[in-house]
């Protein structure tokens, strides 16, 4: 039996715009002085201190594992209690401990307070702001999260070059000063006075759309399946480790892209610039792919054929350094990684639903985190042990394959939620 719902849409801008705006100008913030920056500290503490490029990226690696460990426990109270709480705090806790690393003057500094800071990075990055914007859009969900993973790249075509100026003029120190400024004024008005929860909160359907077709015979789809069940499925396991390797060749190659520029004849300057520029040819390849997934059932092919594009990348700077060679590895690595920050929620939404998507996303998170804490540093053993980027590279070309072999058997395996996006025909209910 079917009927006819009239229901209409309240008419004016639909609040989930809003949502999606503000959530994208704090996560291109945060993104910027956290994600694309460290490769900017680099050469400046070795200067500064005397540390090896190891010492230095250690520091990274010891506080990402740190990061990804917080995963799970910032997920679980995003599903609880939802994202306004959490960003307000974090926006707080991460401003300070900013101004915390500023203050490093030794080496077991610089590895405590940078662990300090990450352990609050979960609180204001992707989990809470992903969920959020994802109770507000269904049918839209795809380019909405392509929108938030844009953001996070205008963070690095924007905050780069600002941050490159700060550090070449008043110094590294007075660089993480006004990032911890910058975070905590952004944050803490975002949360108090923009975020709300879902659709239902101010009596709205996700998208703006009321529901035309209500079919009363039989219940609507689940909402998504428990951490728990999540977790005893092969798929869940198969999609972590692919991006976690994903994510470990990526992260790699983020933090020592100046530092392998100017190895091959690149200035600082320039090596800046083309992060920047990278940055912001990234934001159309985001928004693109973002809309595209849209329109496929299995977001694993997708990922298949974006670590395909990085491996090429890889041979490229193996067989040609030149500016030439790092011009077509740029245009390569932007189409590979551009959809990174979109492939992590559509694979784990589509999989698992949205009802427990923070605990679930926050274990995965955990996994892939802790592949990420290796890279930076693996990579930079292998440069003092050999003087060179060569080995860091064909690692980097390994790795990326393995994530393709798994994302293929990833694509094979069946959704325990249900194939593609739901259909929602009420309100999207609030945090629970």
């Amino acid at each position: 039996m079917t009927r006819i719902v009239h229901d209409l849409p309240k008419p004016g801008i639909f609040y989930g715009w809003w949502i999606l705006v503000a959530s994208a100008a704090a996560l291109a913030l945060v993104s910027g002085v956290t994600f694309w920056s460290p490769t900017l500290y680099v050469g400046p503490l070795e200067n500064d201190f005397g540390w090896s490029r190891t010492e230095v990226t250690a520091g990274y690696s010891i506080a990402f594992l740190i990061m990804g460990l917080t995963g799970p426990l910032v997920g679980r109270w995003v599903d609880v209690n939802g994202a306004r709480w959490v960003l307000m705090t974090g926006g707080v806790l991460v401003g300070a401990s900013f101004m915390l690393v500023a203050t490093t003057s030794s080496l077991w500094q610089w590895y405590l307070y940078l662990s300090i800071n990450t352990a609050f990075r979960q609180l204001i990055l992707f989990i809470p702001l992903q969920s959020l914007v994802s109770r507000w859009f269904l049918r839209r969900r795809g380019f909405a999260l392509g929108v938030l993973a844009a953001a996070s790249a205008i963070g690095g075509l924007v905050i780069v070059p600002v941050l490159r100026l700060i550090i070449d003029t008043f110094g590294w120190e007075a660089s993480f000063v006004v990032t911890g400024i910058a975070i905590a004024t952004v944050f803490v008005p975002f949360g108090l006075f923009i975020v709300r929860e879902s659709p239902a909160e101010m009596n709205i359907y996700p998208d703006g759309e009321a529901p035309v077709l209500q079919e009363l015979a039989s219940p609507a789809p689940p909402e998504g399946v428990s951490l728990a069940t999540a977790m005893r499925t092969p798929i869940f396991w198969m999609l972590t480790l692919a991006l976690g390797l994903f994510f470990y060749s990526f992260f790699g190659f983020m933090v020592h892209q100046v530092p392998y520029y100017e190895s091959v004849g690149v200035s600082r300057s320039v090596a800046a610039m083309l992060v920047a520029i990278m940055a912001g040819v990234t934001i159309l390849a985001r928004l693109v792919i973002g809309a595209f997934a849209d329109r496929i059932d299995r977001v694993e092919r997708l990922a298949m054929t974006l670590c395909a594009v990085l491996m090429a990348g890889m041979v490229t700077l193996l067989l040609n350094s030149t500016f030439a060679g790092i011009s077509v590895f740029l245009v390569l690595f932007i189409l590979g990684s551009g959809a990174g920050p979109v492939l992590q929620p559509l694979l784990f939404m589509r999989t698992f639903g949205i009802s427990h998507y923070g605990a679930i996303i926050g274990a995965s998170i955990v996994v892939q985190t802790a592949a990420m804490t290796f890279s930076p540093v693996v990579a930079g053993v292998i440069f003092d042990a050999t003087g060179a980027y060569d080995w860091v590279l064909a690692m980097l070309l390994c790795t990326f394959a393995v994530s393709l072999l798994l994302f293929y058997l990833a694509s094979r395996l069946p959704h325990p939620a249900w194939e593609g996006p739901a259909v929602e025909l009420a309100p999207a209910s609030g945090p629970r």
